[in-house]
């Protein structure tokens, strides 16, 4: 197994991405720590990882919350002694969240709160302990519209994820010298319930996406984590500072 006996933090583990990272990761001998802010979310992700025979653990966290972070990091390395992979997924993306001429302040400072601040508490908890350790992996979900523009702006989003690119460089230069790799995944669009839901309702936007993607369909939370687990497991052991384009080719696509 690829992850065997690995301690494995996910946020954002109770829904969507997180929760099939959970699944996979565990599936290949992690023992996942999932952390999430919404408690009976993240207890079923915990109860479908144990019924599959994997080893998972729940902790309540609200990633945007400092108190909330270091009791959940306290807890997990109390539990399993150490921690071996952070793998920074939880992030928001509201529909509220249009250009900045009509993006309301209190949706930015949310967008943000949650997915840049987010990660940099997480950082500030966890890499120490993998300093200690002499080893560990960061994985930050970073997103391909980090590199472009869209006539159809989310740009709190966009900023914040930016962010999560700038960050992930600087950490990957910082502390690879004390054994911490950092590579950032920066995902296309994906099937989430959400964007399923929507899509499905407007025929017109669905086709206009898929007309810009070459590999003809969006992508799903497995092909984000297959690649997550890469990065989680020894074999990346010279992949640092990295942004991996999980995006079917989008963002290369011209026209």
């Amino acid at each position: 197994m690829r992850l065997q006996d690995k301690v494995c933090v996910i946020t954002g583990a109770g829904s969507g991405m997180g929760r099939t990272a959970a699944h996979l990761f565990a599936k290949e001998g992690a023992r996942v720590a999932v952390f999430e802010v919404n408690e009976s979310a993240a207890k079923e992700t915990v109860a479908s990882v144990l019924e599959s025979g994997g080893v998972a653990s729940c902790h309540v966290c609200n990633v945007a919350d400092e108190g909330s972070v270091k009791r959940a990091v306290a807890e997990t390395i109390q539990q399993y002694g150490r921690i071996d992979v952070l793998y920074n997924n939880a992030g928001i993306m509201p529909e509220a969240d249009h250009s900045v001429i009509d993006t309301p302040v209190e949706v930015w400072d949310q967008v943000m709160n949650i997915n840049a601040r987010g990660i940099f508490l997480m950082c500030k908890h966890v890499i120490p302990h993998m300093v200690s350790q002499g080893k560990g992996a960061i994985i930050n979900i970073a997103s391909f519209v980090a590199f472009m523009g869209c006539t159809v702006p989310q740009d709190a989003y966009t900023a914040s994820k930016g962010a999560v690119v700038s960050l992930t460089r600087s950490l990957a230069v910082q502390f690879r010298p004390k054994g911490i790799r950092t590579n950032a995944i920066c995902p296309g669009p994906i099937e989430t319930p959400l964007m399923t839901e929507w899509l499905l309702n407007d025929e017109a936007a669905r086709t206009i996406r898929l007309s810009r993607q070459p590999s003809g369909r969006f992508g799903k939370p497995e092909d984000i984590v297959h690649a997550a687990i890469y990065l989680a497991s020894d074999e990346s052991d010279w992949t640092n500072g990295a942004m991996l384009h999980i995006d079917g080719g989008i963002t290369v696509n011209y026209f």
